[in-house]
């Protein structure tokens, strides 16, 4: 069998991995055939006549002679007596030469009889060791047609076994960098960490950034986060709202956008309201970041509005210098005479009551070395309304970012991924959508359930749609009608096997920004193995590595259609990735465990990928079962963290 091996079944930068499949494509052929064995047969004769044979051929021809002999017998007897009787003078000779004639003559016919049947006796011996000989010959010719006819369905076998036992299991399941958003719905918080896991750890090994905002408060990056540590990287890790004095996202915003993204942040408490309302809040804010003046702290933001809505004494912002004089007098006739009518003081009651969460921000800004991923978290230990607060901020803060920057000429280049985004405010959803497919950044959605927010949104535009376990039973229906209850998906043993095993998320992040100053001087890169470091640091790995070679290698599966009570069973790892191809819409079953990476049957091509390769290479290269044989080169190439870098 001819060994393939495809050289684009490597990492490919316009891949976006999210797991592997599993797939046989060659059948065990089961146990060997069984070698024929020749009959037992007696012991070859000693001599030319077989003595056994001979015995029992006399012993039936002395049965049917025996009344030949009596004749024989009695024949001699009566011309014995008949001479003696002539020698006696009892009998006249011409009487007893007469008598001896006749019986002499029978008793000589009688002997000839005899010899006869003894030589019948010798030529059915002989006949019966020729047929035997001939059969002999008969049943040797048979037994080395057999044995070549096993030898050839051995050798068949052979190369059957050898297929199945070198073939590949592990498939990469990835979309083409031209999908501008993957929409991850349902899963776990441990399923969340494995698939950002290997969908970062790929992003950064293909020379790209990623930005992680995770809203989800269980630490899902932390894997990623020690994995690009190990390889050389110095993540930048914020843990919000601690870190807040030193994030300086938005602080480059013209005040136009900084208004649009505090009027964002007030609006997550008020999920109902109207575009109206919030081009009301915009305007306040414009009005007050004109008086204000470029480069306005959210400080001096709330002492306006304090101003503004007459709430405390407003000499204690002017004590601080929060404020001048000047411009509390502009404030204060801001909008005419109709400053104080009640609308305009309860918004702006309103606006400095939300943004207050954000007065620390970027107060503490320092200078951060180069980093290719960031991380933004929200402290568990916080309230929930706040890190809402937080989380819609930097989503808001973001867009605009992405708004103002130029389309890269790389797809994916920069990646964001956002944990949790169904926290997020519908339209904050949407703005960050179009922000990312303008500037061509990619964007990855992961929602633990889908809200009436987030069915309308699902998947729409170029998206791919991964769904991981869904607990909620409506959750589950509306999955398997977005998917199609007629696919069938075949599950591989050591998916679930991990799963089961793994433990739950313990601890969170630790921020990497609290601890730096101006002077921190950048890591020297380290050589790393990807796949060497998924086993030391990840708990993926750390797991996986406990399982034997044969289990990694070759397990057992099953099949499932797409129904709802499937997908609330689905293990921690699995996710149904669709999305749209030439040939129609593809759905396919992957586990996002990175620790498959190193297993030695896994491939980073994709099935097709590698079906063509071969083909390719080699058009005789066809499976036993009409299907080529996978690539049988070597396991994964060692993966460089520097290699591919800008």
């Amino acid at each position: 069998m001819t060994d393939v091996h495809p050289e684009h079944a490597q990492l490919q930068a316009d891949r976006i991995y999210l797991g592997w499949q599993y797939i046989l494509l060659h059948s065990d052929p089961g146990p060997p055939p069984k070698r024929p064995s020749p009959l037992e047969e007696p012991a070859d004769p000693p001599g030319p006549v077989d003595p056994d044979l001979l015995r029992r051929e006399r012993l039936q021809e002395d049965m049917l002679n025996k009344p030949v002999r009596l004749v024989r017998t009695l024949m001699l007897v009566l011309a014995v007596l008949i001479l003696a009787a002539g020698i006696g003078g009892y009998l006249a000779w011409p009487f007893a030469l007469a008598g001896l004639t006749a019986a002499g003559g029978v008793a000589g016919i009688c002997s000839y009889a005899l010899l006869q049947g003894d030589r019948a006796v010798k030529y059915r011996v002989l006949e019966q060791q020729a047929r035997d000989e001939r059969r002999r010959e008969e049943r040797d010719k048979e037994l080395f047609r057999a044995q070549e006819e096993h030898a050839q369905r051995y050798r068949e076998w052979q190369d059957s076994k050898e297929r199945h036992d070198r073939q590949l299991t592990w498939y990469a399941v990835a979309v083409p960098d031209e999908i501008d958003r993957i929409d991850v719905a349902g899963g776990t918080l441990p399923g969340w960490s494995a698939l950002i896991t290997l969908l970062g750890a790929t992003r950064l090994y293909s020379g790209g950034h990623l930005t992680v905002l995770d809203l989800s408060e269980g630490a899902i990056a932390k894997d990623l986060i020690e994995l690009a540590r190990k390889g050389g990287d110095d993540p930048l890790v914020w843990v919000l709202p601690v870190d807040l004095p030193k994030l300086d996202l938005g602080a480059t915003l013209k005040p136009e956008a900084f208004a649009d993204v505090l009027a964002h942040v007030v609006s997550v408490s008020e999920e109902h309201r109207t575009t109206r309302d919030l081009s009301f809040d915009n305007a306040i804010l414009e009005r007050v970041l004109e008086v204000l003046g470029e480069n306005a702290t959210i400080s001096q933001v709330t002492a306006a509005l304090r101003a503004l809505a007459q709430v405390g004494d407003p000499r204690d912002d002017l004590r601080f210098g929060l404020i001048t004089a000047t411009q509390l007098e502009r404030i204060g006739t801001l909008f005419g005479r109709g400053v104080s009518e009640r609308v305009v003081i309860e918004r702006a009651w309103a606006l400095e009551s939300q943004l207050r969460k954000l007065e620390t921000l970027g107060t503490e800004a320092v200078r951060l070395p180069p980093a290719r991923l960031r991380v933004v978290s929200m402290d568990r230990q916080a309230g929930a309304f706040g890190n809402r607060v937080l989380g819609t901020y930097v989503a808001t803060a973001l867009t605009h970012i992405l708004r103002q920057s130029p389309a890269s000429d790389r797809p994916w280049y920069h990646t964001i991924i956002v944990a949790g985004a169904d926290k997020l405010r519908g339209d904050v959803l949407d703005r960050l959508m179009d922000a990312c497919e303008t500037s061509r950044t990619g964007l990855v959605l992961t929602y633990r359930s889908l809200t009436p927010t987030v069915r309308e949104r699902l998947g729409r535009g170029h998206a791919a749609v991964a769904f991981m376990r869904l607990g909620n039973a409506e959750d589950a229906r509306v999955a398997s009608e977005h998917v199609g209850t007629e696919h069938r998906l075949e599950l591989a043993q050591l998916t679930e096997t991990i799963s089961d095993s793994l433990p739950g998320l313990d601890g969170g992040y630790t921020s990497t920004i609290s601890q730096m100053d101006d002077d921190r001087e950048d890591r020297d890169d380290n050589l790393a193995d990807l796949a060497g470091d998924i086993t030391e640091s990840t708990e993926w790995g750390r797991t996986a590595d406990k399982i034997s070679e044969k289990e990694r290698v070759l397990q057992r599966s099953r099949e499932f259609l797409v129904e709802p009570h499937q997908l609330q069973q689905l293990p921690t790892t699995s996710v149904i990735v669709t999305d749209a191809t030439a040939q129609g819409r593809r759905v396919r079953l992957a586990d996002a465990n990175p620790a498959i990476l190193t297993f030695p049957k896994t491939t980073l091509g994709e099935l097709e990928d590698v079906r063509e390769a071969v083909l390719a290479l080699d058009p005789k290269a066809q499976g036993t079962d009409g299907e080529p044989p996978p690539n049988l080169g070597p396991p994964p190439p060692r993966l460089d963290w520097r290699k591919g870098r800008q």
